[in-house]
């Protein structure tokens, strides 16, 4: 996977994009830039939603709904452990053996 573009770089790229003129299409800006314009549109998109222009999940909470997501996994998989755990402690207690 490549690297991502650093913060101030998406910043400036997007500033530059919303500030153009209406007859310069995002497909230059993005050449000019040296990105895909689909990467430009995912960018004016995310900063449209951060400033509550249009309805979706910001960075920030696709970033904690992730983490949230790896927690999760890791507290079902201790919870597996503790589960075949307790079945086998009490398989050793069963009289008779």
């Amino acid at each position: 996977m490549p690297k991502p573009f650093p913060r101030e770089f998406r910043e400036d790229v997007v500033r530059v994009a919303l500030n153009r003129d209406p007859d310069v299409p995002l497909a230059q800006i993005a050449k000019d830039f040296g990105i895909h314009v689909g990467t430009l549109d995912k960018w004016l998109r995310q900063a449209r939603i951060a400033a509550g222009g249009q309805t979706g999940v910001t960075v920030s909470e696709s970033a904690e709904l992730r983490e949230l997501r790896k927690r999760n996994r890791l507290l079902e998989q201790e919870n597996e452990v503790l589960r075949r755990a307790a079945a086998y402690l009490s398989q050793a207690n069963l009289p008779g053996k």
